[in-house]
Protein backbone atom coordinates (compact mmCIF):
# COMPACT_ATOMS: atom_id res chain seq x y z
CA UNK A 1 0.00 0.00 0.00
CA UNK A 2 0.93 3.29 -0.48
CA UNK A 3 1.82 5.57 2.45
CA UNK A 4 -0.93 8.43 1.36
CA UNK A 5 -3.51 5.03 2.09
CA UNK A 6 -2.56 3.79 4.89
CA UNK A 7 -2.48 7.74 6.07
CA UNK A 8 -6.26 7.88 5.33
CA UNK A 9 -6.96 4.26 6.75
CA UNK A 10 -5.57 5.29 10.10
CA UNK A 11 -7.62 8.76 10.00
CA UNK A 12 -10.84 6.88 9.62
CA UNK A 13 -9.92 4.52 11.89
CA UNK A 14 -9.13 7.24 14.52
CA UNK A 15 -12.25 8.89 13.73
CA UNK A 16 -14.34 5.67 14.16
CA UNK A 17 -12.52 5.64 17.78
CA UNK A 18 -13.77 9.76 18.65
CA UNK A 19 -17.22 8.55 17.42
CA UNK A 20 -17.14 5.65 19.53
CA UNK A 21 -16.01 7.31 22.68
CA UNK A 22 -18.57 9.75 22.12
CA UNK A 23 -21.43 7.76 22.11
CA UNK A 24 -20.68 5.60 25.12
CA UNK A 25 -19.85 9.00 27.32
CA UNK A 26 -23.36 10.46 25.98
CA UNK A 27 -25.26 6.59 27.00
CA UNK A 28 -22.98 7.12 30.21
CA UNK A 29 -24.29 10.83 30.80
CA UNK A 30 -27.85 9.83 30.14
CA UNK A 31 -28.07 6.80 32.61
CA UNK A 32 -26.54 9.12 35.04
CA UNK A 33 -29.21 12.14 34.99
CA UNK A 34 -31.69 9.62 34.71
CA UNK A 35 -31.55 9.57 38.46
CA UNK A 36 -33.56 11.73 41.07
CA UNK A 37 -31.86 13.08 43.32
CA UNK A 38 -33.46 10.84 46.25
CA UNK A 39 -32.41 8.10 44.09
CA UNK A 40 -28.97 9.09 44.60
CA UNK A 41 -29.41 9.55 48.23
CA UNK A 42 -30.59 6.37 48.59
CA UNK A 43 -27.76 4.43 46.45
CA UNK A 44 -25.00 6.30 48.68
CA UNK A 45 -26.85 5.39 51.95
CA UNK A 46 -27.07 1.75 50.50
CA UNK A 47 -23.12 1.92 49.22
CA UNK A 48 -21.77 3.34 52.37
CA UNK A 49 -23.63 0.66 54.45
CA UNK A 50 -22.51 -2.18 52.58
CA UNK A 51 -18.80 -0.42 53.03
CA UNK A 52 -19.66 -0.64 57.03
CA UNK A 53 -19.97 -3.91 56.75
CA UNK A 54 -16.89 -5.03 55.14
CA UNK A 55 -13.88 -5.22 56.72
CA UNK A 56 -10.89 -3.79 55.21
CA UNK A 57 -7.11 -4.33 54.86
CA UNK A 58 -6.27 -2.01 57.66
CA UNK A 59 -8.97 -3.73 60.47
CA UNK A 60 -7.56 -7.26 60.34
Amino acid sequence: MRRATVGKLLGLAGLAGVAASGVVIARDERERRAYSADDVRTRLHERAAAAAETPSAADR
